[in-house]
C-alpha cells in the first residue's frame, strides 16, 4: 500500500480524482485526500450533501467536502451505486450513510483515513467496519431523490406558503411521499389518500373526476404546486406520472389560498429536474386489460447545470369490471429549469393530458315496496343485480387538457426572497351521458335519458407573488410572508337533451344504443360565465423563547362572477378571513398546538324572493392536538380533535317556496391520528383512524334534511394500515414485502330524511417487489393485489326513487411492473 506524500488539499483531490479514474488498468491502489491533522470529533459535524449516485462519484465528493483520505481499488466500486447523504453529520457518520447498502465496508488506517474493502460477512463485522458507527447526525429530508424510501417527511410549504418543519407548523398537514405511492402503484389520486385520516374519495362524474372529502365536507377542487385546479363534471382523474408527493392541509385554508371548502385542500406536489442524470422506464399492466407505460428522465442540459430539464410521459388503456367500459389516456410533461444566477431560478413547465373514457355512472336502482304516512320507505333496497352490469349505453368522453406554468425566483439575500408563479389551464371536453331515472311499477323496467354536451371549456388563469422574510425584533424570530393572487375562470357549455324515452330490463338487459337528441332544448342547459378571484394576505410565523410558535394572519378576498350569455354582472362577494395558530414544543419529539380558522366558501347562485343572491358561505373551526417525531424525524404522529362549523347554506325559503335563504347550518366534528414512518430499519408503517360526526344543525325543511341527521357519505369510522418491510440481510436483500388494510363503518345514502344506508366494509391488499442491480441499472418487479378476498361493497353513491347510483368496489384485481432505473 502506497501513502500519496503531502500535497495542497485542492491539488490533491484533482489527483486523486485523476488516479481513482485510471486504477481499473493497473494493479488496484487506494487513493486519498489530503493528509490532515483534524480528528473525527462525534461532536464536529459537516453539511453535507452528496444524492444517490454511482459510488466512484459519491467517494470523491466526500473526499472533497471532508478532506479525508479514503483508499480504494477501484474495481470494486465499479457498477456499484451509493446511498445518499444529506445533512449534518461527522465524516466517519457521513462515510457509513454513504456505504449502505453497498456490501462494502472500511477499516481505519489513520486518524483520518480509511480504505475499502469487501464487507466479509454483514453479519459480524470488525468493529472498526461501518456497523460499529452510530449516525447521530441531523437528518435532512431530499423531497426529490427519486430513489427515497422515506414514508414521512420533516417539512412542507404548503400549509404556510413557507418552508416550515411540520414539528413547528400549528396545523394538521399530512404528505404522502413518492415511497408510498410507489409502493401502492398508485395511478389515481383515491389509491393513495385513503391513507390520511379523515379523507375518503367519492365517484363523482362517473368516477371520471377527482372527489376528495375531507372532514366531512365534499371538495372537488384540487391544487396543483399550490395552484388551482377547478373540477365541474367529468374532465378525467389527475395522472400521476409527474407527481412527487401529495400534500393534505385538514381545515379550512381560506386565509392563504382564497375560496375553498372548509374541510380541508389536497395539493399534487410535481416532479422537479435534477441536476444529476436519472432514468427510468415503468411497464405496468394488470387485471381488466390495463396497460400503461411511463416514462421520467431527467437531468442537466449544460455542462455547468444552469440549465435541467425532465420529461415525464405516460400511455394508459384498460378496460373495467364493468360492461362496456373502458379508458384510454395520454399524459406529457416536460419541465425546464435554468438557474439564471445562485439567486435566481425560472422554471417552465408544461402538461398535455388526452383522454377517451367511457361516462359510468353505476347506476343501481332503488326498489320500496311502498312509503308510509309520514312519508318514510318501506324496505327500501338496492336491485339485486351484478356488479359488473351496466344498464347504460356506450357513453362516450373526450378530454383534452393543456396547462403551462411559469415560476420565477430571486433571493435579495439569505433573509428575503420573492417568488412569481404564473399557471394557465386550457380544458376542452365533450361528453354524452345517459341518466338513470325512474323505475316503472314492474320494478325491473328502468326509464332512462340522455343528456350531452356538445362541447364544455374551462380555461382557467393563476397568479400569485409572494415575499418571504426572515427578521427578528428583540427575542422573537419572524418569518413574515405578504403576498397577493388573482383566478380567473371562463367556463362555457352548450348542452342538449334527448327526445325519446330509453328504457331497459334491469335483469335481462339488451343496449339499443342511446336516442336522438333534441337541439331545441339547446338554450335551457347552455351556460357562459366568467368568475374573478382577487386576494391579498399577510402572515406572520414567530418563534419565541422557550420553543414558542405563533403563526397568525389575515386575508381578503373579492369575487365576481359575470353572466357572458345575459351580460350581466351576477354573484357578487368580499370578505376577510383569519387565521390563528399557537403551537409549544417543550421537547423536540413533541409538539401541542392549537388553531382556530376562518373560511371564505363557495358563492351560493341560489336567489332569494326579491331576486338577489344568497351571500357566499362560511365556516369555522377550533382544532387542538399534538404531533411526535422519533428517530430523526422518521417515525411521525398527529393525533387531534377539531370542530368545524358550516353556515350560510342555502334552503328552502317556506314564505316563497321557490326561492331560497341563507340559513343552513352543518357541523362536523371529531378525533383524527395518522402515524406513519420507519419504525425499524426497512421496516415502513402507516396507521389512520378517524372519529367523524356530522350533522346537520340547520335546516328550514324539515321534509327535506332532518336537523340532527348526519350527512350523506360520510362514514363515522374509518382506518387504514399499511405496513412494508425491506429485508436487510445479504440473502434477501432487495426483497419487499407489504400489506394493507382498509375498514370503512357504513354511511347514510340518502340526502333527505329517508333512512338508508351503505354497508360499512373491509378490504385487504398485499404488495411483492424484488429490486436487484443488473450492471448500472436497477430493476424492480413488483406484484400489487387490491381486495384480496374479493369484498362485495359500495364504495359511494347516493341513493332515491330516480337516479340512484352505487358505485361498487373494485373486486379482486393484480397489478404487476417492471421498472428499470439508472
Amino acid at each position: 500500500m502506497y501513502r500519496l506524500p503531502p500535497l495542497p488539499p485542492r491539488a490533491l483531490r484533482k489527483l486523486a480524482i485523476a488516479i481513482a479514474l485510471a486504477l481499473p488498468a493497473i494493479r488496484p491502489q487506494p487513493v486519498y485526500a489530503a493528509e490532515t491533522s483534524q480528528t473525527d470529533n462525534p461532536g464536529a459535524t459537516q453539511a453535507f450533501n452528496i444524492p444517490a449516485q454511482a459510488l466512484t462519484n459519491a467517494l470523491n465528493a466526500f473526499i472533497a467536502v471532508s478532506d479525508w483520505q479514503v483508499g480504494f481499488p477501484a474495481d470494486i466500486a465499479q457498477n456499484t451505486r451509493s446511498s445518499a447523504v444529506i445533512g449534518n453529520f461527522t465524516p466517519r457518520q457521513a462515510l457509513q450513510k454513504l456505504l449502505q447498502g453497498t456490501g462494502l465496508s472500511y477499516h481505519l488506517t489513520g486518524t483520518n483515513s480509511v480504505t475499502l474493502q469487501i464487507a466479509p460477512d454483514s453479519r459480524a463485522t470488525d468493529a472498526a467496519t461501518l456497523s460499529a458507527v452510530t449516525v447521530t447526525g441531523q437528518r435532512r429530508y431530499d423531497p426529490n431523490d427519486p430513489y427515497s424510501k422515506d414514508y414521512s417527511v420533516p417539512n412542507t410549504s404548503f400549509a404556510t406558503k413557507t418552508d416550515t418543519p411540520i414539528m413547528e407548523t400549528p396545523l394538521n398537514v399530512q404528505v404522502i411521499p413518492k415511497a408510498v405511492l410507489d409502493d401502492n402503484q398508485a395511478i389515481k389520486i383515491d389509491q393513495a389518500v385513503k391513507y390520511v385520516s379523515g379523507v375518503t374519495t367519492g365517484q363523482a362524474a362517473g368516477g371520471l373526476t377527482d372527489q376528495v372529502t375531507i372532514r366531512g365536507f365534499y371538495n372537488y377542487n384540487l391544487f396543483r404546486n399550490g395552484f388551482r385546479i377547478d373540477a365541474s363534471g367529468p374532465e378525467g382523474t389527475r395522472n400521476m406520472a409527474n407527481v412527487q408527493s401529495l400534500e393534505v392541509l385538514k381545515g379550512p385554508a381560506a386565509m392563504l389560498y382564497g375560496r375553498v371548502e372548509p374541510g380541508g385542500m389536497l395539493n399534487i406536489v410535481t416532479k422537479k429536474p435534477l441536476d444529476t442524470a436519472y432514468y427510468a422506464f415503468q411497464q405496468q399492466f394488470g387485471s381488466y386489460d390495463l396497460f400503461r407505460s411511463s416514462i421520467d428522465a431527467t437531468g442537466p442540459v449544460t455542462d455547468n447545470k444552469d440549465l435541467l430539464y425532465r420529461m415525464n410521459l405516460a400511455f394508459e388503456k384498460s378496460g373495467s369490471f364493468r360492461e362496456n367500459v373502458d379508458y384510454d389516456k395520454l399524459f406529457v410533461a416536460p419541465v425546464l429549469q435554468w438557474n439564471i444566477s445562485p439567486d435566481t431560478t425560472a422554471l417552465l413547465e408544461l402538461e398535455y393530458r388526452k383522454e377517451n373514457n367511457v361516462y359510468d355512472l353505476h347506476a343501481r336502482p332503488l326498489i320500496i315496496d311502498g312509503t308510509r304516512a309520514d312519508g318514510s320507505w318501506i324496505n327500501p333496497r338496492l336491485a339485486d343485480i351484478p356488479r359488473e352490469r351496466n344498464l347504460m349505453e356506450d357513453n362516450r368522453n373526450h378530454v383534452e387538457d393543456k396547462l403551462i406554468g411559469l415560476n420565477l425566483t430571486h433571493k435579495f439575500n439569505d433573509d428575503w426572497v420573492l417568488t412569481e408563479q404564473l399557471s394557465i389551464q386550457l380544458l376542452d371536453r365533450d361528453r354524452l351521458v345517459m341518466l338513470p331515472g325512474t323505475l316503472q311499477a314492474d320494478q325491473r323496467t328502468l326509464n332512462r335519458r340522455i343528456l350531452t354536451s356538445d362541447f364544455f371549456t374551462n380555461d382557467s388563469y393563476f397568479t400569485t407573488t409572494n415575499l418571504t422574510g426572515h427578521f427578528d425584533t428583540g427575542l422573537l424570530k419572524h418569518t413574515l410572508l405578504i403576498g397577493g393572487d388573482y383566478y380567473l375562470q371562463d367556463t362555457n357549455s352548450v348542452g342538449y337533451s334527448s327526445t325519446a324515452a330509453s328504457t331497459i330490463d334491469i335483469y335481462n338487459p339488451i343496449h339499443t344504443g342511446n336516442p336522438p337528441i333534441d337541439p331545441t332544448t339547446r338554450a335551457s342547459q347552455s351556460f357562459h360565465t366568467q368568475t374573478d378571484f382577487y386576494g391579498i394576505y399577510l402572515q406572520d410565523q414567530i418563534k419565541l423563547p422557550y420553543n414558542i410558535h405563533v403563526l397568525g394572519g389575515f386575508r381578503y378576498q373579492n369575487v365576481e362572477q359575470y353572466d357572458v350569455l345575459a351580460g350581466t354582472i351576477g354573484q357578487k362577494a368580499d370578505a376577510v378571513t383569519p387565521q390563528v395558530g399557537v403551537l409549544w414544543q417543550p421537547i423536540h419529539w413533541l409538539s401541542l398546538y392549537g388553531n382556530y380558522v376562518e373560511n371564505f366558501g363557495v358563492t351560493n347562485g341560489n336567489l332569494t324572493s326579491d331576486r338577489s343572491f344568497l351571500p357566499p358561505e362560511t365556516a369555522e373551526q377550533w382544532e387542538v392536538g399534538f404531533k411526535t417525531a422519533f428517530f430523526e424525524d422518521r417515525l411521525t404522529s398527529t393525533v387531534a380533535y377539531f370542530q368545524l362549523t358550516k353556515q350560510n347554506i342555502a334552503t328552502t325559503d317556506l314564505l316563497n317556496p321557490n326561492f331560497n335563504v341563507a340559513t343552513g347550518e352543518a357541523q362536523s366534528r371529531g378525533v383524527e391520528v395518522d402515524v406513519k414512518g420507519e419504525i425499524l430499519p426497512g421496516w415502513n408503517t402507516i396507521a389512520t383512524y378517524a372519529y367523524t360526526e356530522t350533522e346537520v344543525v340547520k335546516e328550514n325543511n324539515p321534509n327535506n334534511i332532518k336537523v340532527g341527521g348526519g350527512f350523506r357519505g360520510i362514514p363515522k369510522h374509518t382506518s387504514t394500515l399499511w405496513t412494508t418491510y425491506d429485508f436487510q440481510q445479504d440473502y434477501l436483500r432487495g426483497l419487499k414485502l407489504g400489506a394493507g388494510l382498509e375498514l370503512v363503518s357504513d354511511k347514510k345514502a340518502t340526502f333527505d330524511n329517508h333512512d338508508f344506508s351503505f354497508a360499512g366494509y373491509g378490504v385487504i391488499d398485499l404488495l411483492a417487489a424484488y429490486t436487484r442491480k443488473v450492471a448500472k441499472t436497477n430493476v424492480t418487479l413488483q406484484l400489487n393485489v387490491t381486495n384480496l378476498l374479493d369484498k362485495e361493497y359500495v364504495h359511494d353513491g347516493f341513493a332515491m326513487p330516480y337516479q340512484t347510483r352505487a358505485t361498487w368496489g373494485t373486486p379482486r384485481s393484480f397489478m404487476g411492473s417492471v421498472k428499470v432505473e439508472f
